[in-house]
C-alpha cells in the first residue's frame, strides 16, 4: 500500500469553508504532502487523514530478551536459563 500523502494515496480532507480549505492546503504544502480537499458546507468536517499525517504513530520495538547465561531479570540472582528461562 502506498504511503499516505503520496502521489498514489493523497490525503482526502472534507471541510465546510473555502478559508478552512486554504489553511489545510498550506499545512499540506509545507510538508510536501499530496492532498484532495472537498468543500461541503452541509456536512461535518473530516480531516482524519491530516491528523494521521501530523501525529504519525511510532514504530513498535520488541523488548530485548536476556541471554541464556545473563542474570535473570526477576532478581533471583540465578542465570536466566536456570530460573525463568525454563
Amino acid at each position: 500500500m502506498a504511503k499516505l500523502g503520496s502521489e498514489k494515496r493523497p490525503a482526502v480532507l472534507h471541510v465546510r469553508t473555502q478559508k478552512r480549505a486554504a489553511e489545510l492546503a498550506s499545512i499540506c504544502s509545507e510538508h510536501g504532502w499530496r492532498y484532495i480537499i472537498g468543500i461541503e458546507p452541509d456536512k461535518p468536517e473530516n480531516i482524519s487523514d491530516l491528523e494521521r499525517l501530523l501525529n504519525a504513530p511510532l514504530p513498535l520495538r520488541a523488548e530485548e530478551k536476556p541471554g541464556r547465561n545473563d542474570p535473570c531479570p526477576c532478581g533471583s540472582g540465578k542465570n536466566y536459563k536456570k530460573c525463568c528461562g525454563r
